[in-house]
C-alpha cells in the first residue's frame, strides 16, 4: 500500500500536466511580448479608434442599446496599456511600465473627455438602466476582470488566439464605466462619476494583475541588466509603483467584499425574518456605510414585539451592529415615495408587457376600423352629387359595413349595407339597377340595398 500511494500521486501529476500544461500551445515568446508592446502605443489611428468607440459606447448607453455597447467594446483598443503594465511588472521592464502608464493615463483622459463632450450636447439626459449598471462595482466585477485578464494573456501567448480577445474586451467592460464617468461630469453628478471611475480602476488593476500572473506562470524571460546596481534600482521603482497602484485597489476591493457580504446577509435576514403573515415588504434599503437596514411594510400592522424578536435574530446573520428601521403604512416620513413608485412601475412593466402588446393590437385594429368608417363617410359625400343627377328622387343615403348572421347555419358573412330614401316608390327593376350601380361604384362583392 505504501508503494501504491506515490504511484497514484505520479499518475495524477501526469494527468494534470498532460491536460493543463500551457507550454504545449505556447507561441513564440518574443512575438507575444511584441504584440502586447504594440498595443501599448496610443498615437494616431489607435487614439482615433478609441475616440470613435467611446462615442459609440456613449450613444449605446444613452439609448440603452446593448448591441451598440458590445460593438463599441469590440473595436476599443483599451486593453493594450493595461496588459502592458502587467507585462512590464512580470518582465521587470521599467521602460515598458513608464510607456504603459503614460498611455493608460492618456487613454483614460481622452475617453472621459470624449464621453463628457457627448453627454453635454446630447438631448437625452435621463440615466438609462445600462448607465446605472456602471455606477456601483461588486465583487463579481473583480472576479470578471481577474479571470478575463488571465484568459486574455493566455490567448495572446498561444498560436491559435481564436475569439478570446474580443470576448475578454466584452466581459471586462472597460469602456462603459468611462462613458458613465463622462455622464457624471456632464450632468454634475459626482456620485456617478466616482462610482463609475472606481469600477474602471478596479477592472484595470485586476486585468494587470492577471497579466502579471500569466507571465510568471508561463515563465516568460525577465529583462536582464548588465549593471546589477541599475537592475536593483529598477526593481525598487517597479515595486514602488506596484505598491502605490495596488494599495488603493486592495483597500477598495476589501470594501467591495465586505459590502457584498453585508448586502447578502441583510437580504437573507429580510427574506427570512421579516416575512410576516398578512404583511408585505413594499420597499427595502440596505446601506453598508451607515450599517442600516430600512424596510417598508404594508398590510396588517405587525406588532412591535414581533419586530423586536426579528431584531434579536440579527446577530445570527452577523448583523450585530446594524440598525433595523421598519416603517409601516404610508403616512410616514421614512417612506421613499419615489423609490416605491419606481419599484411599482418596474413590477407593472414586467407583469403587464404582454397586456400592453395585446392592447396595442386592439388599438391598431380599432383605428383600422375607424378609418374604414371614415372612408364610407367620404364615399357618401362623393356619391350624393352623382345620385342627384342619376336618381333625382333620392332623399338620403347611408353606407356601412356590417355582419349578417345566418340563423340556421350560424354562418357569419360580411357585406356592405346601403340604406336609401326616395320621394316615390321604386319599381323592382329600378332597385336592382341602383344596387348594381352601387356595387360597381363601391367595388363591393356583396351589397344589400334597403329602400325606405
Amino acid at each position: 500500500m505504501e508503494k501504491e500511494q506515490p504511484r497514484n500521486i505520479l499518475a495524477i501529476k501526469k494527468f494534470l500536466n498532460e491536460y493543463l500544461d500551457l507550454r504545449k500551445d505556447k507561441y513564440n515568446e518574443l512575438e507575444t511580448i511584441e504584440s502586447i508592446r504594440k498595443g501599448v502605443e496610443f498615437k494616431g489611428a489607435n487614439l482615433w479608434i478609441l475616440i470613435f468607440a467611446i462615442f459609440m459606447a456613449s450613444l449605446g448607453l444613452n439609448v440603452n442599446s446593448t448591441a451598440v455597447i458590445i460593438g463599441a467594446m469590440l473595436i476599443s483598443p483599451l486593453m493594450g496599456p493595461i496588459m502592458g503594465i502587467g507585462l512590464a511588472v512580470g518582465l521587470n521592464d521599467f521602460e515598458l511600465m513608464k510607456r504603459s502608464l503614460k498611455s493608460f493615463l492618456i487613454t483614460t483622459a481622452f475617453s472621459v473627455a470624449t464621453a463628457t463632450i457627448y453627454f453635454l450636447f446630447t438631448p437625452l439626459n435621463e440615466a438609462q438602466s445600462e448607465l446605472l449598471a456602471r455606477t456601483s462595482p461588486t465583487i463579481y466585477d473583480v472576479f470578471i476582470a481577474l479571470f478575463g485578464g488571465l484568459a486574455g494573456v493566455v490567448a495572446l501567448s498561444t498560436k491559435d488566439k481564436g475569439n478570446v480577445i474580443p470576448g475578454v474586451a466584452i466581459a471586462t467592460a472597460l469602456m462603459p464605466p468611462l462613458c458613465t464617468a463622462g455622464f457624471g461630469l456632464a450632468t454634475g453628478n459626482l456620485i456617478y462619476f466616482l462610482g463609475a471611475f472606481y469600477l474602471y480602476f478596479i477592472n484595470s488593476v485586476f486585468i494587470s494583475v492577471a497579466t502579471f500572473i500569466g507571465v510568471r506562470v508561463m515563465h516568460f524571460q525577465r529583462k536582464e541588466f548588465v549593471d546589477k546596481a541599475k537592475e536593483k534600482k529598477v526593481r525598487q521603482y517597479i515595486v514602488l509603483l506596484v505598491v502605490l497602484t495596488m494599495c488603493p485597489a486592495i483597500y477598495l476591493t476589501v470594501g467591495i467584499v465586505k459590502s457584498t457580504f453585508f448586502e447578502s446577509a441583510a437580504n437573507n435576514f429580510i427574506n427570512k425574518e421579516l416575512n410576516f403573515q398578512n404583511a408585505q415588504i413594499l420597499d427595502r434599503k440596505i446601506s453598508y456605510e451607515k450599517r442600516e437596514i430600512k424596510v417598508v411594510l404594508i398590510g396588517t400592522e405587525v406588532p412591535d414585539a414581533s419586530i423586536a424578536l426579528a431584531r434579536d435574530k440579527m446577530k445570527e446573520y452577523k448583523l450585530e451592529k446594524t440598525t433595523l428601521i421598519v416603517h409601516q403604512g404610508m403616512n410616514n416620513e421614512g417612506v421613499d415615495i419615489s423609490s416605491i413608485r419606481a419599484m411599482v412601475m418596474e413590477d407593472f412593466y414586467k407583469n403587464s408587457e404582454q397586456r400592453l402588446l395585446e392592447q396595442q393590437k386592439k388599438i391598431t385594429l380599432l383605428e383600422s376600423s375607424l378609418q374604414t368608417y371614415k372612408g364610407y363617410d367620404e364615399l357618401c359625400k362623393q356619391l350624393v352629387p352623382e345620385l342627384q343627377v342619376l336618381y333625382p328622387s333620392t332623399k338620403s343615403l347611408s353606407i356601412s359595413r356590417t355582419v349578417e348572421m345566418n340563423v340556421d347555419s350560424l354562418r357569419a358573412d360580411t357585406l356592405i349595407l346601403a340604406v336609401m330614401k326616395f320621394d316615390r316608390v321604386l319599381k323592382s327593376a329600378e332597385k336592382d339597377k341602383i344596387s348594381e350601380w352601387l356595387k360597381a361604384r363601391l367595388k363591393a362583392d356583396k351589397l344589400k340595398l334597403i329602400v325606405e
